[in-house]
């Protein structure tokens, strides 16, 4: 690339950025979405040179993890933390955060939009109630959501194809079975809730926001001390944020984190998956591919993705290094579709083109501005002389950081302010509505945590 054209596409960058993200700025959206905005308003962009990109994101790159003779084995690459906590990451990605422009080079910023509103509220899987949105629901039993027949499966029509509120929840079989969980945990409710004798028109709103109070703390209590440990998310519940605090009722998403930090799940993907004790180990990508009917093979034992209590310990996540499975450098076709660019194949360069056409800042801007430890070039990576993109930056600081198992100073410091700072936002959540509410669903251990909600959403399928 010339000297000129890089020039002209800097100042083109520069202008969107000094047009629409002016410090305390957001991204207008159209009135149709809602809309993403700045955590660093002030930091100029990184404007990295797309063939770097591509050569460290493509198969024998920096990013991929089967480069390394030592990798392919799972054992080295175990983390910390179970195997389904990216999965969970992913869920809640989901319900926050939905940018359909495609991948380029350049991104028209006053243009995108989000098409999930940025609350932890479930949208996606209650939608517009079983008034709005009937196809969701049992038309037997109105307050509650459809799953399949057994309810081993999500709702399908005579095509296969999910009928939920988010389709990219049937994307594989591990977030397929995340979504109905949580449908299965709803219902749930609606059963005790009768029990407890609440009026039948009062069943499904309350059924609904317990479920999603539940939700809310399992964020907040379990996951996020998980990825960015307990002393950072006790800071901001007793301290507050220094970056990111939205007013209530009119939260916005970063770009930094959506196109950046909270894309940190794909460098936990392991290279292969157990989902029965006794069964074969999958890739993600193409065997767990869904879009489809849940075949009994596929059926998930959940003690092989989370810690469950009286079970032998679940598989890990693949630990935090910078380096994706060559299920995730190479992806199928039935997730990219048909590309002009054959790199656009590998989600590392995906990620990293992502957070380009959206003018995110360097990962070493970032950890200047939060007066926090910069990784060194040895630990990035010379190619990144420039400055490291902000999602590689992340995953590096987690290997150096973190221990392989959380994300440092920079990453963690985003996502943690981002994720509470949305449900403080929120004029319906727990932490605004009832602080002091805490789980009334059944805890086997001291915390109510993922695991206990599991358990509750497959006793009744259990019991048959």
């Amino acid at each position: 690339m010339t000297a000129a054209v890089e020039t002209a596409r800097h100042g083109s960058l520069r202008a969107i950025r000094d047009h629409c993200l002016a410090p305390g700025r957001m991204v207008d959206a159209p009135a149709q979405g809602a809309r993403y905005g700045r955590m660093f308003p002030d930091l100029p962009p990184l404007i990295a040179d797309p063939q770097v990109l591509y050569a460290a994101g493509t198969p024998g790159g920096v990013c991929d993890a089967t480069r390394f003779p030592s990798r392919p084995g799972h054992a080295i690459d175990d983390g910390g933390e179970a195997a389904g906590w990216p999965f969970f990451g992913q869920f809640v990605a989901h319900d926050i955060t939905a940018d359909r422009s495609p991948v380029g080079i350049e991104a028209d910023v006053i243009a995108l939009r989000n098409a999930r509103s940025p609350r932890l509220n479930l949208e996606m899987v209650h939608a517009e109630g079983p008034v709005g949105t009937p196809y969701l629901y049992d038309t037997g039993d109105p307050a509650k959501l459809l799953t399949s027949a057994d309810g081993l499966d999500l709702p399908r029509n005579w095509q296969g194809t999910a009928l939920i509120g988010d389709p990219r929840n049937d994307v594989h079989r591990f977030v397929a079975h995340l979504h109905l969980a949580f449908l299965c945990a709803h219902n749930g409710l609606v059963d005790r809730l009768r029990e407890d004798g609440v009026p039948e028109s009062e069943i499904f709103e309350e059924a609904r926001r317990a479920l999603v109070w539940h939700y809310q703390w399992i964020v907040i209590h379990d996951f996020l001390p998980r990825l960015v440990g307990a002393q950072l998310v006790d800071e901001l519940l007793t301290g507050g944020p220094r970056y990111f605090a939205p007013d209530p009722g009119a939260a916005f998403i970063p770009l930094e984190f959506a196109d950046a930090a909270y894309r940190y799940g794909h460098g936990q993907i392991r290279h292969r998956y157990r989902l029965q004790p006794d069964g074969p180990e999958y890739p993600l990508f193409p065997d767990l591919f869904g879009h489809g009917p849940i075949r009994p093979e596929h059926q998930l034992d959940w003690s092989l993705l989370f810690d469950l209590p009286s079970r032998p310990p679940a598989q890990r996540a693949k630990r935090l290094d910078g380096g994706l499975p060559a299920s995730l450098i190479s992806l199928p076709e039935q997730i990219t579709g048909e590309v002009d660019v054959a790199e656009h194949r590998s989600l590392a360069v995906r990620d990293m083109l992502r957070g380009r056409a959206t003018a995110l800042p360097s990962g070493e801007a970032v950890a200047h501005l939060l007066d926090a430890e910069q990784l060194d070039p040895v630990q990035v990576g010379e190619e990144w002389a420039g400055g490291t993109p902000l999602w590689l930056y992340i995953l590096k600081e987690a290997q150096y950081c973190g221990g392989g198992d959380r994300l440092g100073p920079v990453g963690g410091r985003i996502v943690a302010e981002v994720l509470i700072g949305l449900i403080r936002a929120d004029l319906d959540s727990f932490l605004t509505v009832d602080p002091t509410w805490r789980p009334t669903l059944p805890s086997a251990g001291s915390k109510f945590g993922l695991a206990d909600l599991l358990l509750f959403a497959q006793a009744p399928i259990a019991g048959r």
